[in-house]
């Protein structure tokens, strides 16, 4: 595993957002991990978050693309931190654009915030984790509604791997129905393999039994 999908994996339990325990998804699903990127919430976490999701961004999809766009809200910060990170550390001057809940009629009108999306535009969109493509289903109208543009793929910060609504993972059901490019910092896999009795900051935060647990997770909900 690369040295700074480590160093990720430490950071987002430093920051209390990755979390093991008793949690139920939106979906529904009881999972013994959550993760929560609103638990980032200094400028500090907010540079180095924004800095890994630089890394795999370019990794994935170059810097040659012209929009970085966070579905609102949690995407909002993500596309902020991320567009800065892009541009200290591949010279990289990215756009950033988020949506609006709610259309706004008056001063700086519409549905955007940031950049405005236009005709040849081509946008990468940034989420937290995606379990199963919702956020998606719900951004591709608003950006295509812009005009020409083109969506090169989606940028994650944890795969949790599990099934979509498919046998297929939430990831691979998004590649698939709309074409794009998926990434992510981390997947759990490698969350579990880096931290499954293996000590950080002097204790160990997946032992045999929490292992056990998720891996009855992904018996009944893995991807098959």
């Amino acid at each position: 595993m690369e040295r700074y999908k480590e160093e990720f994996i430490g950071f987002m339990v430093d920051c209390q957002v990755l979390k093991f325990g008793d949690f139920v998804t939106k979906s529904g699903r009881k999972t013994p991990f959550f993760v929560n990127t609103g638990f980032y919430r200094t400028g500090a976490q907010l540079r180095r978050l924004g800095e890994y999701y630089a890394r795999a961004i370019a990794g994935a999809f170059g810097t040659d693309f012209d929009v970085l766009f966070g579905p609102a809200y949690k995407g909002i910060p993500l596309t902020v931190a991320a567009s800065i990170a892009l541009s200290e550390q591949y010279q990289a001057d990215i756009r950033y654009c988020s949506n609006r809940k709610e259309v706004k009629d008056h001063g700086d009108k519409g549905i955007l915030l940031g950049s405005p999306i236009g005709d040849g535009d081509r946008v990468v969109i940034i989420e937290d984790v995606t379990t199963a493509g919702t956020s998606i289903a719900e951004t591709l109208p608003i950006l295509r509604a812009q005009g020409d543009v083109e969506v090169l793929g989606l940028a994650v910060s944890v795969d949790r791997m599990e099934r979509g609504q498919t046998e297929k993972s939430a990831l691979a059901e998004i590649s698939e129905k709309y074409g794009l490019r998926t990434t992510a910092i981390v997947t759990m896999a490698e969350v579990v393999e880096f931290l499954h009795n293996r000590p950080y900051r002097g204790r160990v935060i997946i032992d045999d039994g929490l292992k056990a647990a998720i891996d009855g997770y992904y018996e009944e909900y893995g991807v098959k």
